[in-house]
This record gives C-alpha cells, structure tokens and sequence, in this order.
C-alpha cells in the first residue's frame, strides 16, 4: 500500500519474523544415515523457499529506500522472479524484469507455473538476448532516473550480500532447533544454485563457530567456476575478516550431480521425486530440490557415508513440481 505521498506504508509477511522453519526426520529407506530435512518451502509467503527468505531481507532495504520501481534480471519462469513480483505486487509497486530470450513450456506446451503466477503479479517482462542483459539492465535504469523515478535492482537468483545474510541468519536458526531438539547434525547439504545460500550458510558456521559443515549439490554451475561463484560471494560478506576466517576446507561443493546442467529431465530423479511425495507428502522439483536431493543419498552411497545424522534444506520451488504433471 503507498500513503498519499507515495510512500509505501504496508506491514506485511515479509516486514515479521519468520518462526523457525520445521524440521521433520524422514524415511530410513533413503539411507542408512539419518536424514532430516528442514521445510524451507513452509515459509509463509509465496509458496516459500529459500527466495523468499532472501526477499524478506531485500523487502527491509526497499521500505528505508522507499523506490518507485524494483528491478530484476532472471527466467520468467524461475522461482525468484516469481516472488519478487509477488513481493513488488503486495507493496503496490510497479516490478520491471530483463529475461533471457527464451520460450520454455510445460507438458503439452502449457505455460510453466511460475510464468502464469509473473503475469498475475502484473509484472513487466521484458526479454532481450542473453547477451545483451547486462546493457539493457543499464539502459532501463537510466530511463528510470532520467523520469525521475529510483529503481531498486535485484541481481538474478538474489545474488548479493542481502540474499547471503538470509542464510547467515539460517545457520543460527538450524543451531537453535538443535540444542532445542537434542540433536547434533553431521552434515548440512542443499541445492546450490547462484551461490548465496551456501555463501550465507558457510559465513554463518564462520562467524558462529558452528560445528555443522555445508554440503551444497551444484545444479547447474561445474567447477572451478561453481566453487568459485560461491567462494566470491563468500569473500564480498566477509569483506575484511574474509583471510581471517576462511579456508578453502569450508567449501564443500560438488558437481558431480548436475546431470547434464539446469532444467535436464532425468528419469532417475523425476522417480525420486515420485517417491518422495508418496511416502513422505513433500514435494520438490527436477531442476533444483529433486536433483539435489538425489544427488546427495547417491554422494552418501558413494563416499560411504554411514550412521550420520544429515540436515537436508528444502529451498522451496513448490510452482515447479505441477511442471511435471
């Protein structure tokens, strides 16, 4: 809502704190580990997942910059832009989105979920050339300016320091629930995908001195330029303690499961997803949650990991599992 002077004056989901997400054990059929996983998906806005937790960080910035546009670069059809056009929408401000020239469908050519929820949040896609993103991201701010308007502009995937301290944020949520529940995890693994949730993670076990290592299952990005992006972001939070704190040892990150890069189709895991909301009633997608999870009681079979206790995280993507249907 924007008061008479146009201010943005609306107390919403994001502007509260969020309770700390559940965490349910799961199956033992899946390993001979004991696995947990932690609902990110249950946030409470927008279908949860780890964007939203990202947005309810940008959403404090935008209501002490008070904006008259946010800006953003992405797939239409990606969780991210999906919720910051729903995040713009319920703030009563106009959301401009650069995408890659792209036409990617469903099943029987249907439009993906998250591409139909865009348009319902009255966003303003404007595709363009992946090369020419970067430029036209520049062109449109000025255009913005030169009307006198200020735009806020959030980097793809939210990408940045506020997306990590999300995650910063999480590492002393997931501390809490153990001490909470009597329970010592072994392992923290999660999809990794633009790099700042695992970014967040890892600086959260630095800063804490927690004891749980970060395991993050690429989904798209192969090393070294994976391990590398993560590792950036890593060195962009820490800013000055970065070589005080940080060691190479930290960043556990595999490649080994991306079966083909973003998006593929993998009958393997597209099973695993399948069972996964049968046994357990959760679901999770192919291009993000569903590959990781996969990939991580196959990377627990092969590096015969046994009798641990693994935290798992749900980074949300519930629009994409209907993809599949």
């Amino acid at each position: 809502m924007r008061d008479k002077n146009g201010k943005c004056n609306r107390i919403g989901v994001l502007e509260q704190t969020f309770a700390p997400t559940p965490i349910y054990q799961l199956s033992e059929e899946y390993s001979d580990n004991e696995i947990y996983i932690k609902r990110d998906d249950l946030i409470p806005f927008s279908f949860g997942g780890n964007k939203a937790r990202k947005a309810a960080q940008f959403y404090k910035e935008i209501m002490e910059q008070q904006p008259d546009v946010i800006m953003t670069y992405g797939s239409n059809s990606s969780n991210h832009c999906r919720i910051i056009a729903n995040m713009a929408a319920s703030m009563g401000l106009p959301c401009h989105i650069i995408s890659p020239d792209e036409r990617v469908e469903g099943k029987n050519g249907r439009d993906l979920c998250n591409s139909i929820l865009v348009r319902q949040f009255g966003a303003t896609v404007e595709t363009c050339p992946v090369t020419e993103v970067a430029d036209t991201i520049e062109t449109r701010k000025k255009e913005y300016l030169g009307r006198g308007m200020q735009p806020y502009f959030i980097m793809g995937g939210g990408h940045g320091n506020a997306g990590t301290q999300a995650y910063v944020n999480t590492y002393a949520e997931i501390l809490q629930q153990e001490e909470q529940m009597r329970l010592h995890f072994d392992r923290i693994v999660h999809a990794s995908g633009t790099g700042t949730t695992q970014a967040g993670l890892i600086c959260g076990k630095l800063l804490q001195k927690g004891h749980i290592p970060v395991t993050g299952i690429s989904i798209a990005r192969s090393n070294p330029r994976g391990r590398g992006v993560v590792r950036e972001s890593i060195r962009d939070y820490l800013g000055d303690r970065f070589e005080a704190l940080y060691s190479e040892k930290e960043l556990e990150f595999t490649d080994a499961y991306i079966c083909g890069g973003y998006g593929k189709y993998v009958a393997e895991i597209s099973q695993m997803i399948d069972h996964v909301m049968q046994t357990e009633g959760i679901p999770m997608d192919t291009t993000y949650v569903g590959k990781a999870f996969w990939g991580m009681i196959r990377m627990l079979e092969e590096q015969k990991i046994h009798g641990q206790k693994i935290l798992f995280i749900h980074t949300g993507g519930t629009p994409l599992f209907f993809d599949r249907i």
